[in-house]
């Protein structure tokens, strides 16, 4: 269990760090947030590719998605995150 916890933060790390890198703009939301975008990141990933290959909506089960899953699912967050102003440190008026 304490293994899958560690792989879980690195690759939310290499995931979010490689999104931020990717889409360009300043992001204030940290380390943790990095992480936290990463592994968001790989859940939207998995949900995205359950859709394309099932062809179908599966919300009673959580896919995760590999390392390109979790990369696009974190821009993909991202993304989301710039356009709904969820960013820390960024108020809409």
């Amino acid at each position: 269990m304490l293994t899958y916890i560690i792989i879980l933060l690195v690759i939310g790390l290499i995931a979010g760090a490689v999104a931020r890198l990717l889409v360009p703009g300043r992001d204030p939301i940290g380390l943790l947030g990095t992480i936290l975008l990463g592994i968001v990141g790989s859940f939207v990933g998995g949900f995205i590719w359950n859709i394309i290959e099932y062809h179908r909506i599966a919300p009673d089960k959580f896919h995760t998605a590999g390392i390109l899953g979790s990369i696009l699912g974190a821009i993909v967050v991202l993304l989301l995150m710039r356009i709904s102003g969820l960013e820390r440190g960024r108020r809409r008026i």
